[in-house]
């Protein structure tokens, strides 16, 4: 495996919110990179504990004989430390000489907010779990040493001494586990909100670029097709051509036959036939694309062979996201559009694999499935997922969205709905929307994005990085939904990387127009703002572009184009 070098823009994410240990040395692998990231803050020291202060201060990774600046816990005594930012990985916990030679039983429970890490899985009504990854475990940690425990999403780690006789603790550090890979893309503009909902986008993927692409760290460690769409987009703009994306596309492909559906759903598999479009437009890889014919043309059969009289007819595993899921008409209306955008999908394929009859099979389902308009019901993912497949007017989907705002906004769908207000030409409303939506979630402490995001219920809440104060709505305990009800609910889930994708995509105005980033458009769309400027990755090296407003109102441009590339208008 290729070993890379980790971009300053990826140590800034760290070093921005994150103190780390100088004197400790990085240790990376092929592809992954270890840091030991010390704690920012003490949320809360609860019981006897003296000079839990020290927990902040430097260390050097390996404890001594004779260490004279310590903290000291009491049996029934509790620490929650803020580690600044959410991380992927574990917790190290380092014992001194003083006391009993006997292991010290500790509880430790990591958290994606306080709220999460102050409950436990056994408390009655509790929604706390340890599912997919153990988030709450009794340990043990020797006397003069240290130890390291944990795989998991979280920004919060509470530490309890439950029995024994006083112990001396000396450290107590995160263990960070990154893939290493650079930021190959940026974006910066004159909007410091936008910029932090950019950043804070690209790092929820990055922390969900495990041993495969994700949906969760915490919950949903898993490979869910239809999630991963956002996230290949923000990858794709964000890091470029990533094995790791590849990797998962073919694990859930060789794990379902074509005529089932990935993941139970069908809407997944056409999520898939989408998504490998998107990676030819972007890398033109044609021998990627040809491992996928076999299967991508039974699967095209096994879709088609679930249209009639131009209608979309699926009768298994019909979703499109959890908000829509109580709506039939939303769901019918966008396995319609999904479905037109596959036979787009499949038709372009079959061209570039040299399969005329596939190709023309393809174009005859999607001029049958376009004759048919399902309504909107009034619900803005239809509206947004008919506009962007061509079947609904754009200004009509704008106006419905603007209509809605945020508080119909979902961390998904929400991508979808940006992408339908471009396309009809509606910049500023987009903006002032992620703002309003990704926006609120900053304000109330977020570092990654969250699974999903009620709006309403963000107006009276509390930060998720303090006690929940009387009168104030717990934002991780008291919400969710459906699967992802309470503490259960994932506070870094890569489908919630829209904005990042979407600022670079329209506002800086890059698009590939040839396979593989031969020829490039490049449109900006400033709207309010006054300028912006990034980079882009291609499969020739990064394009550089900067947009500035003039008194005048117009755009003055400038572009850095890496050889390969060619720009037509």
């Amino acid at each position: 495996m290729k070993k890379y070098i980790l971009f300053a823009s990826s140590l800034f994410l760290f070093a921005s919110c994150c103190t780390k240990s100088p004197e400790v040395p990085v240790c990376s692998g092929d592809e992954f990179k270890t840091e030991f990231i010390l704690p920012q803050r003490i949320v809360r020291a609860t019981g006897n504990i003296q000079n839990p202060e020290q927990l902040l201060a430097p260390y050097p990774g390996q404890v001594s004989t004779n260490e004279d600046n310590y903290v000291s816990m009491a049996p029934g005594s509790s620490v929650l430390l803020d580690f600044g930012k959410e991380l992927h990985g574990g917790i190290e916990i380092v014992r001194t000489i003083s006391g009993s030679h006997d292991p010290a039983r500790f509880r430790l429970c990591l958290g994606e907010s306080v709220s999460e890490a102050m409950s436990s899985v056994k408390e009655t009504g509790s929604t706390a779990t340890n599912d997919h990854a153990s988030r709450e475990m009794d340990i043990f940690v020797p006397w003069l040493g240290s130890l390291r425990v944990g795989n998991s999403g979280f920004r919060f780690a509470r530490l309890d001494l439950l029995d024994g006789e006083d112990i001396e603790i000396l450290a107590v550090r995160a263990v960070s586990v990154m893939r290493d890979i650079p930021y190959l893309g940026s974006f910066s503009c004159s909007d410091d909100r936008l910029n932090e909902i950019w950043q804070t986008g690209a790092y929820t993927v990055h922390l969900c670029m495990q041993d495969y692409l994700w949906d969760g760290i915490k919950r949903d460690r898993l490979v869910w097709m239809g999630d991963m769409h956002p996230e290949v987009m923000t990858a794709n703009t964000v890091f470029g051509d990533q094995y790791v994306i590849r990797k998962s596309l073919d694990y859930v492909r060789d794990k379902t036959a074509p005529t089932d559906w990935m993941n139970g759903i069908c809407s997944y598999s056409l999520w898939w036939i989408i998504i490998q479009h998107h990676l030819y437009n972007w890398y033109g890889d044609l021998d990627y694309l040809s491992q996928q014919k076999e299967y991508l043309t039974a699967l095209l059969h096994s879709v088609m062979a679930n249209f009639k009289d131009g209608k979309e007819n699926f009768t298994e595993g019909r979703f499109i996201d959890w908000p829509s899921n109580d709506y039939p008409e939303v769901i019918h209306a966008g396995l319609q559009a999904l479905s037109v955008r596959a036979m787009d999908a499949g038709a372009d394929m079959a061209g570039w694999l040299g399969d005329e009859a596939l190709k023309d099979e393809c174009l005859k389902q999607a001029s049958a499935l376009r004759g048919y308009v399902p309504s909107t019901a009034g619900n803005s993912q239809a509206a947004a997922l008919l506009a962007i497949s061509g079947m609904l007017d754009a200004g009509q989907a704008g106006a419905l969205i603007v209509e809605n705002g945020p508080e119909k906004f979902t961390s998904f769908m929400g991508y979808y709905l940006l992408e339908a207000l471009a396309k009809g030409g509606r910049y500023d409303d987009a903006l002032r929307l992620i703002r309003e939506y990704w926006g609120r979630m900053i304000e109330l402490g977020a570092t990654t994005f969250w699974e999903d995001f009620n709006f309403e219920d963000g107006k009276n809440a509390a930060r998720i990085d303090e006690i929940v104060p009387e009168g104030k709505f717990d934002i991780h305990a008291d919400g969710g939904a459906y699967c992802y009800v309470g503490l259960r609910h994932s506070f870094c889930h890569g489908w919630a990387s829209g904005p990042t994708a979407w600022l670079s995509r329209h506002v800086l105005g890059i698009e590939p127009v040839e396979a593989g980033f031969k020829k490039v458009r490049i449109e900006p769309n400033l709207g309010e703002l006054d300028w912006a400027q990034g980079t882009f990755p291609t499969p020739y090296g990064v394009i550089e572009v900067r947009h500035e407003k003039k008194a005048d109102g117009s755009v003055a441009t400038s572009v850095k184009l890496p050889k390969g590339v060619k720009r037509v208008k």
